[in-house]
């Protein structure tokens, strides 16, 4: 059922509830039952409110259906409605109102599903790499369920900012360039003099190359670092080494087709006085003391969660890594993002407790669940039936260019979406390279192409399939593949919800499903024309509704195949 048509049910079922029991104010939930003979949507208010009225549940539920069968609001949308088990009340809805979708997507095309623009802002920051070497296929798991939550958040109505933080300070950028240096004088991995903690990539040889050759590199915000080529200039090293990766960083996201609004550096966080300034408000808070010649913040008593008091300051030193974090996401805050949401590793998960902590010491008014975190866990890569650890590239793990070069960008997007993302997952190579009904990404694509070719073999131009009566698509099929396209602007809202571009990947393999099921069943190109027509206004209109899904996780929706 449409949203519209879900509401309208609801509210026809609140009255008759209320001609009942006008004390009643239950909330009315509808599902789809999980056996499709048994109706369209089921509701369990009779059982919700029996007992505070003293009824039988079964009696209390056909005193309700007999209400709203003499509705003659309901007479449009409500075919039948009987009580099955204890007190549920299956209902079967009216042929016109299951039809109604096709007008619906006809009259909003690439909108359809899409929800009214309220201006609400969100900011998104995913991938937030290390510019220490390539991303690899954690940060290309990041890079899909944070442009697919984007593009959720979109068309939930939100505005959209997609960050990327860069953490361009700390012991990490340090062996960055001490491993460039080395390289440059000439030592490798296995010689006398090599960092204990160096990087053995074939990046660091490339980076070292240019470096002396005094090449110039460009990062994506416009930024142009010149290299001084001062093998001891370990400080010009390092800013050569950051912007050269940081641009290869970029052109991996490029080969991924994904942009970002904005990048923000984390040394500007100390540039600007940011990180001092909030410790000084931390401390200011009376949330902070001094032991053993550290700072220590008092996260447990801060209602966050976390279960002991963290190092602000260490005694040698220097902040621990979550005291920027926490000067960062004021700056959100202050930039009026009061929605957020991170999206890292579950490496990270002790790093919720501290930030949000952090937060709530500074008393701005701040939720205690901000910012809202996506933790996903790490993806293991199979080809041949062998797993994959290697890439020349980076030296020690398969690259996000690797996934791309291997299966192309629709495949390594779709299938890093299709499973939660606090599940592990195996990707599997050769599984996203056959063409076969059990690649979904292939199955879903050669829907969406089978349909594409069908209209163009049908010799019916657009205006007459649009115009085309639907009240004779009353097969079974028929009904099943509409239902499952009046789903789709409700997935959207609870993927949006839930974080959750995973229900929008299964709704399109559902979705393909029950087009192939139709397909098979009955046939479109009959000599009956208007039944033709008919029946390929039904495929235009699961075409569209593909595409539409396609788009929310970045996935092409071809023409052939």
């Amino acid at each position: 059922m449409l949203p519209e048509q879900q509401h309208l049910l609801v509210s026809l079922l609140q009255d008759a509830v209320g001609t009942l029991l006008p004390e009643a104010r239950p909330t009315i939930l509808l599902e789809r039952p999980k056996v499709a003979a048994h109706g369209d949507v089921a509701t369990n208010v009779a059982m919700q409110v029996a007992k505070a009225a003293k009824r039988n549940p079964r009696e209390l539920a056909q005193a309700i259906v007999d209400a709203l069968s003499a509705d003659p609001r309901a007479r449009d949308i409500v075919d039948a409605a009987e009580i099955a088990g204890p007190g549920f009340i299956n209902i079967r809805i009216t042929a016109a109102a299951r039809q109604a979708v096709l007008a619906a997507i006809a009259q909003q095309g690439d909108a359809f599903g899409r929800a009214a623009r309220h201006g609400e802002k969100v900011l998104v920051e995913f991938v937030s790499a290390n510019p220490t070497g390539p991303l690899h296929v954690g940060h290309a798991r990041q890079a899909a369920l944070g442009d697919a939550i984007c593009r959720l958040y979109d068309a939930a109505g939100h505005d959209v900012m997609r960050e990327f933080y860069y953490n361009d300070a700390g012991n990490q950028i340090h062996n960055l360039a001490i491993s460039v240096q080395a390289r440059a004088k000439g030592i490798g991995p296995d010689a006398e003099g090599w960092p204990e903690d160096g990087y053995k990539g074939e990046y660091i040889v490339d980076i070292a190359r240019d470096f002396m050759a005094g090449a110039a590199v460009r990062a994506a915000d416009g930024e142009e670092t010149i290299a001084s080529g001062n093998v001891d200039d370990l400080d010009a090293i390092r800013r050569f080494a950051v912007a050269y990766l940081r641009r290869e960083q970029d052109r991996d996201l490029q080969a991924f087709d994904l942009t970002f609004d904005n990048f923000f550096l984390e040394s500007s966080l100390y540039t600007s006085g940011r990180v001092e300034q909030t410790v000084s408000r931390l401390v200011a808070s009376g949330h902070t003391y001094e032991q053993d010649g550290a700072l220590w913040l008092r996260t447990t008593e801060l209602g966050t969660g976390d279960d002991k008091d963290r190092v602000m300051r260490k005694r040698e030193g220097g902040y621990t890594y979550f005291v920027p974090d926490v000067a960062y996401h004021v700056n959100k805050w202050e930039r009026g993002y009061h929605r957020a949401v991170n999206i890292q590793g579950s490496d990270h998960h002790g790093t919720v407790a501290r930030v949000r902590a952090g937060l709530q010491a500074l008393d701005l008014g701040i939720p205690k669940d901000y910012p809202a975190y996506v933790l996903h866990k790490m993806v293991k890569v199979m080809r041949g039936g062998e797993e994959v650890k290697i890439s020349k590239r980076a030296g020690s793990y398969v690259t996000m260019r690797d996934l791309i070069d291997w299966v192309g960008r629709d495949a390594v997007r779709y299938f890093l979406i299709q499973r939660r993302a606090d599940t592990e997952f195996v990707f599997d190579v050769d599984l996203a390279l056959s063409q076969s009904d059990e690649n979904p990404v292939y199955y879903i694509q050669y829907a969406h192409a089978r349909i594409c070719s069908m209209v163009g073999q049908s010799g019916e131009g657009e205006q007459d399939i649009a115009d085309a009566g639907i009240e004779r698509l009353t097969a079974p099929t028929e009904f099943a593949l509409m239902q499952r396209l009046a789903e789709f602007p409700n997935v959207i809202q609870l993927a949006a919800q839930e974080l959750a571009p995973h229900h929008v990947a299964f709704w399109l393999r559902d979705c393909a499903a029950d087009f192939h099921a139709w397909y098979n069943a009955e046939r479109v190109l009959v000599d009956d024309i208007a039944l033709k027509r008919a029946r390929l206004r039904l495929a235009s209109a699961t075409r569209q509704v593909l595409a539409n899904g396609l788009a929310l996780l970045g996935v092409n929706a071809p023409q052939r195949m």
